[in-house]
């Protein structure tokens, strides 16, 4: 696991003088406070001696030290907010770091939910709960030391009567603590697994409401709401039950000093301003009382929550050091076996061979292992049994990121931000003008460029495009990516037969790449475009050879294609 002491160090590393600044400000802030209560026993006392020049002193004193505290409110609230700000960013930006460089098969073995929580609701509470409670603790703690040294200087008598009184608090701290640490995990959590029913069913809406089963979503959504209200509400207990018990204990040693200051006073063992400064000074001692154990029961909290984020960004497969660097030796399978679940092969004794620069169809029944091909030459996977290899080199023993330096994936559904057209070719990077134009057009996109122009916004998820423009643009991605392998998973299945065809035409027109296109569509003038076809049944290699060949065989590519004809 990740050092979580790498997500709290991203706090402060590059954000120590707010840092500095801020505990300047809450400790000249808190002396402020505490003198406050000096000042008071000072007036009181002199009521009594009817000294002016005491009075004028004290009115001097009272002057420089609401200026004192001005300052220090004013420099806390300032550079506070520049710490906090700085450093949440830092946090976040350190989070999205190390779960991006999981690699994809790592990354997927944890819902997407669970990212989203790390980096929107955890961070939140981390914020209140870790970083503006460090500064609370602070304070609270100064306060209160400086009001036992000075209570101590006054009164040995009534301080200790203070310290006895405050031991059940801390008991509280203590016992309450832990519970409090593992409901705020127990929040996190079910707010991910209810963040992901929200997405399935927003996402699946037109399914769901085809179905007619709107009151069965409405069900689950309230169950699972209801299940995560009613452990926010535990939370909630719990941490009211500590401020109720905390608060019990203050009052007592409220009225406990209340009662002994008075007796003393009466037997002239203090003065009366002594008293003042007592009753002053024991909001600063009732204060903590009633926050620290909650404060540090949250704070302990907090750091469960970095906890999980560095469960979360774990890498659990091997780093490996060979990279990829290109596909000249052509892509092998020798004697592949692969299953996703022990005793379930999807893929057996695959043996195939593509050679660069080439374009191939795979083809085959649903759940034939077509998918599978491509996931395991993108690296997602290497338990698997046999060789594959791709310029001689064992996927295995490459490193997974790199081999993305010579592959490009297109998918049925292809990623598209709301953004313009060019910034969604470009995929957050920069590219000369003529590379990036030049992509465009190869990819077949000059009409709709020269219709709504670079500029033209795609939408949410795409959704002022049509499928094939979306296709299009992940074609261009590629070409200007300078990709030499492209693997296209079923980019057209959800596509009308023209469209389709013109985005296989697309693929198929770009010169020097190794092409795999798994696809359902078996259309005679397509698929002749293609050097090769690999037919796919059971997870075995059927048959393999060019259109005319197969169909020449008669066997079960011939029988594919006819039963593609009757439908």
């Amino acid at each position: 696991m990740k050092n979580i002491n790498r997500y709290k160090q991203a706090f402060y590393k590059h954000n120590k003088l707010n840092y500095g600044l801020t505990y300047i400000a809450v400790i000249g802030s808190g002396i402020a406070e505490v003198m406050l209560a000096v000042l008071l026993k000072e007036l009181m006392d002199l009521a009594g001696s009817g000294s002016m020049a005491g009075m004028r002193r004290c009115l001097l004193m009272t002057l420089a030290l609401v200026a004192a505290y001005c300052i220090a409110l004013l420099l806390k609230r300032t550079v506070l907010y520049n710490f906090v700000r700085r450093g949440v960013a830092a946090y976040r930006n350190v989070a999205f770091q190390d779960i991006t460089d999981k690699s994809i098969g790592s990354l997927g073995k944890n819902n997407s939910s669970d990212y989203i929580s790390a980096l929107t609701n955890d961070v939140t509470t981390i914020e209140a709960k870790y970083l503006l409670a460090e500064f609370d603790i602070v304070f609270s703690l100064l306060t209160a030391g400086l009001s036992l040294a000075l209570m101590l200087y006054y009164s040995w008598i009534m301080t200790l009567t203070v310290i006895g009184l405050c031991i059940l608090p801390v008991a509280v701290s203590v016992i309450f603590g832990s519970r409090i640490a593992e409901q705020e995990k127990e929040i996190s959590d079910c707010n991910a697994g209810f963040m992901s029913m929200v997405k399935d069913l927003l996402s699946g809406f037109s399914v769901v409401k085809s179905f007619q089963a709107q009151e069965e979503a409405g069900a689950l959504y309230r169950k699972r709401n209801e299940g995560l209200e009613q452990v926010k509400c535990r939370r909630r207990k719990t941490a009211e039950m500590i401020q109720i018990i905390s608060g019990m204990a203050g009052a007592s040693v409220q009225i406990g000093v209340f009662l002994l200051g008075a007796y003393l006073a009466v037997r002239g063992q203090v003065t009366a301003g002594v008293v003042v400064a007592f009753v002053q000074m024991m909001n600063y001692i009732l204060g903590p009382i009633n926050k620290l154990p909650v404060l540090l029961a949250d704070r302990k909290a907090a750091v469960r929550l970095m906890e999980k984020l560095a469960e979360l960004s774990v890498e659990d497969c091997e780093k490996k050091t060979e990279r990829m660097t290109g596909v000249g030796e052509g892509i092998r399978f020798q004697g592949v076996s692969f299953s996703y679940e022990e005793g379930k092969d999807v893929l057996k004794d695959v043996d195939l061979e593509f050679e660069a620069g080439k374009s191939y169809a795979v083809v085959g029944a649903s759940g034939s292992g077509k998918s599978t091909l491509l996931n395991l030459l993108q690296g997602h996977f290497d338990g698997y049994e046999g060789r594959i290899t791709m310029d001689g080199k064992e996927l295995r023993d490459v490193d997974t990121d790199s081999i993305f330096d010579v592959v490009s994936v297109i998918q049925q559904n292809v990623f598209i931000f709301d953004d313009t057209i060019r910034r969604n070719i470009c995929l957050f990077r920069e590219f000369p003008e003529d590379a990036v134009e030049s992509a465009a057009f190869r990819a077949g996109l000059k009409t709709l460029i020269g219709e709504k122009g670079w500029d033209y916004g795609c939408g949410e998820g795409g959704g002022h495009l049509s499928g094939g423009e979306k296709q299009r643009i992940s074609i261009a991605r590629s070409l200007l990516k300078e990709s030499q392998v492209l693997l296209v998973d079923e980019a057209t299945s959800a596509l009308d037969t023209e469209t389709a065809e013109s985005v296989t035409n697309a693929i198929l027109d770009v010169k020097g790449l190794t092409r795999l296109v798994v696809t359902h569509r078996l259309e005679e003038r397509e698929l002749n475009r293609f050097d090769g076809i690999i037919v796919m049944r059971g997870g075995r290699v059927a048959e393999q050879g060019t259109f005319d060949k197969l169909m020449g065989q008669k066997g079960y590519f011939y029988s594919l294609y006819q039963v593609s004809r009757a439908c």
